[in-house]
């Protein structure tokens, strides 16, 4: 665990670190996991019957023609994403989640059959920029900084939830309501930002501070919430949402935007600035969101509180980090 410490540059709201399949109303060992309430579940096999639509041939004609004649659209993911975002399948080899199935589903609208390539965090945007890959899907942020070297396709909000330990009877509104709380939040990440934002406001209002926990590993955030050694966990919503219904032993108080007040965060397919692939990703985006396909895949993983009713190329950013 680290001490609070001052905040680094807003990097991402995707951490790292790995998610914590805790055995309770859904044990995530099985394929398939279930919530009290719920029925069906979400499918952890290699099986995964994703969904997918038909090629559109005004689609594929947006795109670069070298693209076109090759055939494969060529993704960057993260090697150790989180669930319900990219990671891998029972059988420790296929990649699934929600950004696996809308990728996907963007492929095959433009004609393309979909390459992942699974790397390291920072190694997606290398290899972006080397043009190695022609798109990452992976809880991209769209941010005034990285739209400097990258064009963005939005697909999703980028949100951010407080997870509390079930039953809490907490609600989080603003910072008043974390004064005085212990919460753990990834180091380097924009949630880190946006708490330590709120401990001053509340210090400058004469509320207590928030005492921010940092630990190694998610499943040590989720123990010592478990323990009750920290209040809460102020994480990405997709990894939230995913631990509660896996879980069973933990609930969402609160949730906010991952651009702070005043800013919705957007989650885009990113690609090299001036590719020529960007317009061709949006209207493909736009297609299935019309023809209903985005929307089930959206469901089939819990996010639908994340759903556009557009995607936007290149749209206003969390602002720029001060040096």
């Amino acid at each position: 665990m680290k001490t609070r410490r001052p905040v680094l540059a807003a990097f991402a709201s995707l951490t790292t670190l790995g998610v914590l399949t805790a055995c309770g109303a859904g044990d995530a060992s099985t394929e398939t996991i279930k919530s009290e309430g719920k029925t069906g579940g979400i499918n952890l096999s290699p099986e995964q019957n994703r969904v997918h639509t038909p090629k559109v041939d005004a689609l594929a004609a947006r795109l670069p023609e070298a693209v076109r004649k090759r055939g494969t659209l060529i993704l960057g993911v993260s090697a150790t994403g989180n669930p319900p975002l990219a990671f891998h399948a029972t059988d420790d080899r296929t990649l699934i989640g929600v950004e696996v199935d809308l990728a996907t589903l963007v492929a095959d609208a433009l004609g393309l059959k979909p390459e992942f390539n699974p790397v390291s965090w920072e190694n997606l945007f290398v290899g972006l920029d080397s043009g190695k890959y022609d798109a990452v899907f992976n809880n991209v942020t769209v941010t005034e900084e990285r739209k400097d070297k990258y064009d963005f396709a939005t697909y999703r909000l980028d949100d951010l939830a407080f997870e509390a330990k079930k039953g809490s009877g907490w609600t989080v509104k603003g910072p008043e309501d974390v004064a005085g709380k212990v919460i753990a939040v990834g180091s380097g990440t924009n949630q880190e930002k946006i708490l330590v934002d709120w401990s001053a406001q509340n210090e400058k209002a004469g509320r207590e501070p928030v005492d921010i926990k940092y630990y190694q590993n998610t499943s040590d955030y989720y123990l010592a919430l478990q323990s009750g050694r920290i209040d809460g966990y102020l994480g990405p919503n997709p990894v939230a949402a995913y631990h509660v219904l896996s879980a069973g032993q933990t609930e969402i108080v609160g949730t906010f935007s991952g651009a702070g007040a005043g800013l919705q965060g957007k989650i885009a397919a990113t690609t090299k600035k001036d590719s020529g692939l960007v317009a061709a990703y949006a209207a493909a985006i736009d297609h299935l969101v019309e023809n209903g396909t985005y929307a089930q895949v959206l469901k089939r993983w819990g996010l639908e509180s994340e759903a556009v009713t557009k995607s936007e190329i290149n749209p206003p950013g969390l602002p720029r980090t001060e040096n």
